[in-house]
Order: C-alpha cells, then structure tokens, then sequence
C-alpha cells in the first residue's frame, strides 16, 4: 500500500527532525497496541490508518469495517511494530480517525433521520472542509452515507450569489451549457421565481438557498405548476440542523447538502495504548 501524498504531508509535519522524546528515551524493541474507540461512533479513517501504519512498517489488523458502529471500549484495530514507530505514527493516525469518525457519524445520523421521512431524499456534504483535509473529510462523508457533493471547482459548474451579482441568471446559465455538453450546471436561487427562471433557461440542479419549508414547498409548487419540475433535480441547503432536517425531507426535494457536516465537525474520542514488547519485553 502506497502512501498518499496527503498522508505523507500529515506525518512528515509532526516530525521535521524526527521523534526527539522516543530517541532519547525508548529502546529498540518491538510492541503491540490497540485501537479503541471511547465512544459510541461510525468509525471512518482506516484506510488512512493502515497506509500510515504500512508506511512506518507496523502491522495494521482491522477489528472493525471502515462504517462499523461501535460502542464505548471497542478494539477498532492492533497494531505491531517497534516502540519507536508506533510512537511516531500514533497522533497523526488518531487525529485523522477521530476527525473522520466524527463527520462519519454525524452524517450517519442525519442521513437515518432524512431516510425515515423520505427514503429518496439523498444527504450530501459540501466544499466546506478543512483544507488540506477535503479527501479525509469526503471520505467519512460517504462512509457516514452521504453524497459528497463536489470535489473541486473543477467538477461541475455550480452558480451562486456571487456570480448572479456579475452575470443576469439565464445569460449566467445560458453561457454555462455553451460552455460544455458534459458538465452539469446548477443554480443557487433564494426565491421561488429564480428557480422557475433557472429550470427554464436549462439548469440540470436548483439549489434553494436558505428557505425556509413552507417557501421550499411554495418552490416546488410553482414548479409543478408549470410542468418543469420532473427535469430538474432539487437541493435544499442553508442553516439545516438534525432538529429540522425532517421537515425538509417530506417535502420531497432530492437532496440535501449540509456544509455543517464537515465545518463544524466533533471529534470522536479514540485513543491507542500500547500494550508491552513482543517476546514479554516491557517498555514502560
């Protein structure tokens, strides 16, 4: 398993000049540790781990699935090498696992809550992510069950409020499908009357921004009304929660993206304890 240059990144800035605690005070000799997680999650992250792990030559074996739920005290992995490498790779190993299981799970949880009011309706993250960290953060969304919505700029041509202030929104739509047969274009509307604009000047996606429900329902309506709804796909975004992500979801939109998913993440409490030498050699 090649190591990600992201990853490489990540360890490569915990040790500019190396482990100065683990060379001034452990031996040269091999260990055994354990993964657990401390609390109740959807764990994300292994993948990660284990190319860390490899990279640093220290055995990785999954006691769990990448999107295992857990409960407080389980073994999600053990780990063997020397002292000296688990050392090395431990913090850099559990940030990105308890970062990623933290977005993991939450998405887990609003991803069930949506499904439950509306089996259809498809949860998706956003470009909101920590940068540096956007394939960590797109990963765990998916293995939370989410859509994770656009890498990049470059993957599809999304037009929001800001382009609307520069450009009318059907010449802005309009120069969008000129530009290319194979990108989709969506558009970022805030009123009932945009997004009829936008379904008929040909956007593939209407994003309504920041409305409320009943507003939404309204959109929806009016779209109906003049037969334009069934060629468009709708997302709904802005200020949704998990206390009022149902009300949006029986609405019958087609997605959801939440940027709170991966910009306002809680870390999932996972810890690693190393366990004694192999062949019965303590090292603490």
């Amino acid at each position: 398993m090649t190591l990600r240059e992201d990853l490489l990144c990540y360890l490569n800035e915990d040790i500019p000049f190396g482990d100065v605690t683990s060379r001034a005070v452990i031996p040269d000799r091999r260990c055994t540790a354990r993964i657990t997680g401390k609390e109740h999650a959807i764990i994300s992250g292994l993948a990660e781990a284990e190319a860390l792990c490899t990279h640093c030559n220290i055995t990785f074996t999954r006691r769990v699935s990448e999107g295992a739920e857990i409960q407080p005290g389980t073994v999600i992995a053990e780990l063997e090498g020397t002292a000296a490498t688990v050392l090395i790779v431990e913090r850099t190993m559990l940030n990105l696992m308890s970062r990623m299981s933290g977005i993991a799970t939450a998405t887990r949880r609003v991803a069930e809550a949506a499904a439950a009011a509306n089996p259809k309706v498809r949860i998706a993250g956003t470009r909101k992510t920590a940068p540096g960290l956007r394939l960590c953060d797109k990963q765990a969304l998916v293995t939370g069950g989410a859509d994770p919505h656009r890498m990049s700029l470059s993957d599809m041509i999304l037009i929001k409020d800001n382009h609307l202030a520069l450009v009318p929104l059907e010449e802005a739509v309009r120069k969008a499908r000129a530009y290319s047969r194979y990108v989709n274009v969506e558009v970022e509307v805030e009123t009932a009357k945009d997004a009829l604009t936008a379904a008929c000047s040909g956007a593939d996606i209407i994003l309504l921004d920041n409305m409320l429900p009943r507003d939404v329902q309204g959109t929806l309506d009016l779209l109906t009304e003049q037969g334009v709804r069934e060629q468009v796909v709708i997302e709904v975004s802005g200020n949704i929660t998990p206390e009022t992500i149902e009300s949006y979801a029986v609405l019958g939109i087609d997605t959801i993206s939440m940027g709170s998913l991966t910009h306002t993440v809680k870390n999932i409490d996972i810890s690693l304890d190393i366990r004694g030498a192999v062949n019965t050699v303590r090292i603490f």
